[in-house]
């Protein structure tokens, strides 16, 4: 803990609880307009930068972003599998692109016959399109991508290509792209609380959801790995939370009923 002042620009439709929590830990978050869309947000952490001689982090830009994961995460896994399996296949999503460069880049150089398998929403296919994002100087995006539509997965697929993402494109890690249905990350989040107790947020759903997909194909007996760096209790008010009530039920109450003491009647 350094003690550096730090500001958060976020865009309007990331969930309330994102912003809470940035502020318990002391951020500032400026929160931008929906119509801005991720590169809205983007411009005005620029703006803010430049006027207020700030440091510009650049998680899209920077070289350190995939580094870390080069460094970190691609080494975890190929250690926790040494000696007790192949890894086969290695799903994941993006949102910097970080993770899929940085430790797809080392699992490629560990385990080059490891499939990597890239997901993106189906309602914001940037990389299925095959159209590149204009950029800045600094390879920031010079404007929103023309495949972009709104997608209920937080945190995926901002309306540009990041540039770690484009740099990890280039280096030919993908064997598979999966597109993600719409609901397809909100059921399997909720699929995975009530049957496994995993409690995750719609990115983790949908990655598993991809890897569910690969596995279906993939030959019997094969080893996946699939990350879910995600909790559920950062998407209270969103959709994935829509249909659970504070409220008891009909079912709850009859249980309370059941018994005469303490009973907290609607």
């Amino acid at each position: 803990q350094r003690g550096y002042p730090c500001v958060i620009t976020m865009a309007e439709p990331f969930s309330i609880e994102r912003r809470k929590i940035m502020r318990m830990l002391g951020a500032k978050v400026i929160v931008t307009p929906k119509a801005g869309k991720g590169t809205g947000m983007v411009e005005k952490a620029v703006e803010l930068a430049e006027k207020n001689g700030w440091f510009l982090c650049h998680q899209f830009e920077t070289e350190a972003n995939a580094q870390f994961h080069y460094d970190t995460t691609g080494p975890e896994i190929i250690n926790d599998l040494d000696g007790v399996a192949k890894l086969d296949y290695w799903v994941t999503g993006y949102g910097t692109g970080g993770t899929f460069h940085g430790a797809g880049k080392y699992i490629k150089e560990k385990s080059p016959d490891t499939k990597i398998v890239l997901a993106e929403p189906q309602a914001a296919n940037l990389i299925g399109s095959g159209i590149a994002t204009e950029r800045n100087a600094d390879g920031s995006p010079a404007s929103s991508h023309p495949a972009f539509k709104a997608h209920p997965i937080q945190g995926w697929t901002p309306d540009f290509i990041p540039l770690v993402l484009e740099k990890g494109l280039d280096l030919k890690l993908q064997d598979e792209m999966v597109e993600i249905p719409s609901t397809a990350g909100v059921e399997m989040s909720q699929a995975l609380a009530r049957k496994e107790g995993i409690l995750t947020g719609i990115s983790g759903g949908s990655t598993m959801w991809a890897a569910v997909e690969t596995a279906k194909k993939a030959p019997e007996g094969s080893v996946l790995v699939a990350m879910l760096p995600d909790t559920g209790e950062r998407y209270l008010s969103t959709p994935l939370f829509a249909d659970i009530k504070a409220e008891m039920n009909e079912e709850e109450l009859a249980i309370a009923r059941s018994t005469p003491s303490w009973i907290l009647e609607p």
